[in-house]
């Protein structure tokens, strides 16, 4: 198949960035020409396979659903650009994936401003929804909602990640179309790279990997590059084989870190808090199951069926330690006691059974290839 893989913002960073790329790398190691279409100044520097990657010229002005910094495009909100250059977002991107047809699948991420780009190029198409686009932008915009509505309805296939994102993509947008052709596909995890390994193994590799950190280039981007001196820190506060807690994902309250931290105070056990970085949830419990390591999620949103896979494998004794009441820190203390309680044997057991899910579940190979299968059919 010749697919054209439309993603309008960089291939770094924050989850359907590396929804894109990982898309990329799998679908052309199956033998599929696959041309990325994104605004990533430098894509040299990912793994793309062999796909080929192409940046559309957009006039500078790049439309987003939360403000952040850009190297060279000025970012603004959806909802405040006016129609005019709505539309000419759009026919520019879909102008640039029109050279490049014929193909047998446009897919493109997120309901808008994906599906309008994809619905113009004038071949068939898939859209995956994500989660930002619908709360940050279309969430009370009735025009934007209509317009991501009317042109769902052309698409082959409408991808979510959850039941979670499934059904706030129906609140959100309304009846309409799409719904007959809506699939729920989890996220993807690279269960090569997460995987389980020897702890002197994986602690070497984490400490040689920081010691790659570049040097911050300007303070105006610190806030998501590494901290200075992290092997340094590291190496000497993960020496041993004491229990330990890892946090990644945003540091805010809606994220729960506050949580945490106030569990910690009846927790014995070291604990390392990874952020700042966009929060990728649910992705970030699979990556942690694959590697072996023992998912604890708040019970809401999509992370809830993370939770349901995991227990599903576990030990029927066992599967309530998968997950916590969303905001009870005494829940979210009393499950992380008992997951340090645990034997080794019983965390042994625990760790292959949340392997054997993450790779039949949330591999990329399983993924990628729902995908395609939805979308062709």
């Amino acid at each position: 198949m010749k697919i054209l893989l439309w993603h309008g913002y960089l291939l770094g960073g924050t989850g359907s960035n590396v929804y894109t790329r990982s898309l990329a790398r799998f679908w052309s190691a199956m033998g599929h020409e696959v041309i990325v279409f994104c605004q990533d100044p430098d894509p040299r520097q990912f793994d793309l396979g062999a796909a080929e990657v192409v940046r559309p010229e957009i006039g500078g002005i790049l439309p987003v659903f939360v403000l952040d910094r850009y190297r060279d495009l000025e970012p603004r909100l959806l909802q405040d650009l006016t129609p005019a250059q709505r539309d000419d977002f759009v026919e520019a991107n879909a102008s640039a994936l029109r050279r490049h047809l014929p193909a047998d699948l446009v897919f493109a991420n997120h309901a808008l401003l994906g599906a309008p780009v994809a619905a113009a190029a004038g071949a068939p198409y898939a859209v995956k929804v994500h989660g930002s686009e619908l709360e940050f932008s279309m969430r009370g915009n009735p025009e934007l909602c209509r317009w991501a509505n009317r042109t769902l309805a052309g698409a082959a296939a409408v991808f979510a990640g959850s039941r979670h994102v499934r059904g706030t993509l129906r609140e959100i947008v309304g009846p309409g179309a799409y719904t007959s052709q809506l699939h729920v596909v989890a996220p993807g995890v690279d269960v090569e790279l997460f995987r389980p390994r020897a702890r002197e193994d994986a602690f070497q590799a984490l400490l040689a990997e920081a010691r790659r950190d570049s040097p911050r280039p300007s303070a105006a981007l610190a806030e998501r590059l590494p901290d200075p001196g992290n092997a340094t820190r590291l190496e000497q506060f993960l020496r041993g084989d004491d229990a330990t807690i890892v946090y990644f994902g945003k540091l805010s309250e809606e994220k729960g870190v506050h949580l945490l931290i106030q569990a910690l105070e009846s927790c014995p056990a070291r604990t390392v808090i990874v952020g700042f970085g966009e929060a990728r949830a649910e992705l970030v419990a699979a990556e942690a199951a694959a590697a072996g390591s023992l998912p604890l999620v708040a019970h809401h949103s999509g992370l809830v069926e993370i939770a349901e896979e995991l227990e599903a494998e576990y030990p029927k004794e066992y599967g309530e330690l998968t997950r916590f009441r969303r905001g009870d820190v005494g829940d979210l203390s009393d499950k992380l006691r008992a997951i340090l309680a645990l034997r080794s044997e019983q965390r042994a057991q625990l760790r292959a059974s949340a392997r054997r899910v993450a790779v039949r579940r949330w591999s990329w190979k399983h993924v990628s290839r729902a995908l395609l299968e939805a979308s062709s059919t």
